[in-house]
């Protein structure tokens, strides 16, 4: 028997073993119908507060503790106003957006040249732009994270490229944790899912050398979060 023939033996033995359920590592178990792990979620995932200054508030924080910006504003000239101090002090000189209704605005807001995913684009174009402005499905309170998926965010490569991510989010879009966010993607897209969803939890980073954190090693070095 050849070593490649030794591993498929091997996987193919693994694969005789049950694996053991969510939560029931160590213990006897057999392959008879239970709930969905997911109905009980909320009895071991870090509890969230019933009200929307409950879950701002925590949204928050946990954006800061991420290294992420969060703005709540109060309408679109206060969002307007902060979209073109970003660009100043950035030094934009073109930005990549997605067809959108607050994605539009802020597009015409910044008055830049525009690469738009939702057409065809090179992605070389797309790389060479200083910021990323999507919407997205959700704001998951619990984590910090923001839900998106290929056809909320423009795309899969829309919130990776650019160096600077900018997220346009309603206040009705804040969830409570992530069962919810299951939840709403469940009803948003049980027909026909999207081919990419994603929880971005901050800015990309990496540890692997030394355990020094560096911020952009995968992908945006900022993430800015705006709720309108």
């Amino acid at each position: 028997m050849t070593e490649r023939e030794k591993i498929f033996a091997r996987i193919r033995e693994a694969l005789t073993v049950p694996a053991p359920l969510p939560g029931h590592h160590g213990t006897a178990h057999h392959a008879t119908p239970t709930a969905a792990p997911s109905a009980h979620a909320r009895e071991w995932l870090p509890p969230v507060g019933d009200s929307f200054e409950e879950q701002l508030a925590r949204f928050r924080a946990n954006a800061a503790d991420l290294k992420a910006t969060f703005y709540l504003v109060n309408n679109r000239d206060e969002l307007a106003k902060l979209l073109i101090e970003l660009r100043d002090v950035g030094g934009w000189k073109k930005v990549a957006s997605h067809g959108g209704e607050l994605t539009d605005a802020a597009c015409q807001t910044l008055a830049l040249p525009v690469c738009r995913t939702d057409q065809p684009f090179n992605a070389s174009e797309l790389e060479g732009c200083d910021a990323g402005i999507t919407e997205c499905d959700a704001l998951i309170a619990q984590t910090g994270s923001v839900l998106v998926t290929n056809r909320s965010a423009g795309g899969r490569a829309l919130s990776v490229l650019p160096p600077h991510h900018v997220v346009i989010a309603r206040r009705e879009q804040l969830l409570r944790d992530l069962p919810a966010a299951f939840e709403l993607v469940k009803k948003k897209y049980a027909a026909n899912y999207p081919s990419m969803i994603s929880f971005i939890t901050g800015p990309s980073r990496t540890g692997d050398i030394e355990r020094i954190l560096v911020l952009g090693a995968h992908g945006p070095k900022k993430l800015t979060i705006f709720c309108v």
